[in-house]
């Protein structure tokens, strides 16, 4: 078995090499490749592959695979006697004229890889989203986005359709109860969302869901709103299952004049008014309205949308006051 002292010696031979201990430094600094390293210390790339060999070998550093290219950076992980041995030689070489060139050509090689990414946008700028939305998805910044939810809340999809939004939402919740009144809906939805154990679903009508009284944090009503028969029957309902300060979202149809959807997918509402609406969920019980009209995408055949936020009451307070945002 190696003693200490001899293992502390070892160590110290690893260290020997003005070179490696120059790779040593960049790498703290820096995670790098092969290229890189050999622009920065000006060396030929097989010394400094070399000498990366043995301080790999010796742990000294660790290095990963990314594509055609390996990176290198300094072994975060390093035991008692070699941080306590590097932190002399570190305070040794660091201010050396040789060190501080080092330093300055290696902040010159993180230059140009902004340089290089500056170029890119520069030239791609007219066609990025059309680029992003191929290779990640139209809507994989609003999937991000729902990690901002607190995980501890219980959220109802009331009137889920097909279970989209309550898959989006599942990995960033509590608990979904997701309801329709639709069982061939349902049954689709079930498809889509039997991965998550936090999704509940239920069949059920806005006007009178399955669920006991202040159940919910927050409930979202999408695109569903418009075919209700009865709104308001449907928003007091929903009043009911939230919880005092429970939000509620409302996303739907700004007022429009397709005649066609009534007969085609068996709308009840022509969209919906912003002072219509408030009033509606006033005498509902909500306060802190605000009506948001979306961007409309250029892409879409339907009419322009429209988000509704709201705040349950708590009490018998109202506020009788709206937000638009035009």
């Amino acid at each position: 078995m190696t003693s200490p002292r001899l293992a502390i010696h070892d160590r110290m031979v690893e260290l020997a090499d003005a070179t490696r201990c120059r790779l040593l430094s960049a790498l703290e600094r820096q995670e790098l490749t092969v290229g890189e390293l050999a622009t920065a210390l000006q060396l030929p790339q097989s010394t400094v592959s070399r000498h990366l060999k043995i301080l790999a070998d010796e742990e000294w550093i660790a290095s990963r695979a990314e594509g055609a290219s390996r990176w290198y950076r300094r072994n975060p992980q390093l035991d008692a006697d070699m941080r306590a041995l590097w932190d002399i030689v570190r305070s040794a070489v660091g201010s050396t004229p040789a060190a501080l060139q080092d330093a300055a050509r290696i902040d010159a090689v993180i230059s140009a890889r902004r340089a290089g990414t500056q170029a890119f946008f520069a030239t791609a700028s007219a066609e990025w989203d059309a680029l992003r939305n191929d290779m990640f998805g139209a809507r994989a910044d609003l999937s991000a986005a729902l990690a901002l939810l607190d995980e501890s809340v219980i959220i109802g999809d009331l009137g889920c359709g097909t279970g989209a939004l309550a898959a989006a939402l599942a990995p960033h919740v509590a608990h979904v109860h997701a309801i329709d009144a639709s069982p061939a809906m349902l049954s689709s939805a079930s498809s889509r969302l039997a991965a998550y154990s936090n999704v509940t679903l239920s069949e059920g009508t806005l006007e009178a869901l399955p669920l006991g009284d202040a159940s919910l944090d927050a409930a979202v009503l999408m695109l569903v709103l418009h075919h209700v028969a009865d709104p308001q029957r449907a928003l007091r309902d929903v009043r009911r299952v939230l919880r005092p300060n429970g939000r509620l979202l409302i996303a739907d149809m700004r007022p429009h004049a397709q005649e066609r959807y009534r007969e085609q997918m068996g709308h009840v509402w022509l969209g919906f008014d912003p002072l219509e609406l408030t009033s509606w969920l006033h005498d509902a019980g909500f306060t802190d309205v605000r009506y948001v009209p979306l961007p409309v995408d250029p892409d879409a055949t339907g009419p322009a949308l429209f988000s509704a936020t709201a705040r349950c009451a708590v009490g018998s307070r109202s506020d009788s006051s709206l937000r638009i945002h035009r």
